[in-house]
């Protein structure tokens, strides 16, 4: 009689609540989100670890990551770590943002905790969109992409260029990792994760701001199916938003 021995391949993050999710199939959120209590739980830093949400479709990653959280207002989250950290030195801190957050109502706070070199970890989810509400156009909406607010596609003489804002923060003297990557695939999702280990690690050690952009999906506010999103970023979002380390200061540190 042959004996099957069970063997367990995957185990849900120590740190994943089991809510259930609220993202629209096909989403990278649930994917970061993973990554982080991955990174968090194995990092040893569960119980120092305080993440400032703000506002957009990540607004409710507190409901799935069991640390401890702070509420930012729209675009402000990078101001409140700034507070967090500052009050609180020993704690790892870090920022949870879309695209809209971060580069339109919270350009200013970003660029000057990012030229503070404040201690903290910014992880910028870029759909090219603005997915909570409704799907209108965001300042890293691709030149001719339609949405609901330019339904004809981003015009250079009305709406002007798209936002490279993780190039723009790499010019900063206070950053000290600036880098790009997807999860679409379990290759890109093992780099991310390397990444985000480096930047938690670059925050404890008091080296600046580190800030990693992650190009990402929204089938929903894109109008298509998970798979076509995956395969319209690749095609359209990567060539424009080119993954790789923008800037690394803190490998002979």
């Amino acid at each position: 009689m042959t004996t099957v021995t069970e063997t367990t391949v995957y185990q849900k993050p120590r740190l994943m609540n089991d809510n259930p999710m609220h993202y629209c199939p096909g989403c990278s959120h649930g994917v970061v989100h993973k990554l982080l209590a991955e990174v968090i739980d194995e990092m040893g830093l569960a119980e120092k670890t305080i993440g400032i949400a703000p506002v957009g479709c990540a607004v409710f990653a507190y409901n799935y990551l069991d640390i401890d959280w702070i509420e930012a207002a729209h675009g402000r989250a990078p101001a409140v770590a700034t507070a967090a950290k500052r009050l609180n030195p020993d704690k790892m801190v870090f920022t949870y943002q879309g695209d809209g957050d971060l580069a339109a109502i919270g350009t200013a706070e970003t660029i000057h905790a990012c030229n503070r070199g404040e201690n903290i970890v910014i992880v910028f989810i870029n759909n090219a969109i603005y997915g909570m509400t409704g799907g209108q156009m965001a300042p890293t909406t691709l030149l001719d992409m339609k949405t609901s607010t330019c339904p004809y596609g981003r015009n250079i003489a009305l709406n002007g260029y798209p936002l490279k804002i993780t190039e723009l923060l790499a010019h900063l003297k206070g950053t000290c990792l600036v880098a790009r990557e997807t999860v679409h695939t379990a290759a890109a999702i093992k780099r991310s994760k390397k990444l985000l280990q480096r930047a938690f690690a670059n925050a404890m050690a008091g080296k600046g701001t580190s800030i990693i952009e992650i190009v990402s999906t929204c089938a929903s506010g894109w109008k298509m199916t998970p798979d076509e999103a995956n395969q319209w970023m690749v095609a359209n979002m990567l060539p424009f938003y080119p993954t790789g380390i923008i800037k690394d200061e803190t490998t002979n540190s």
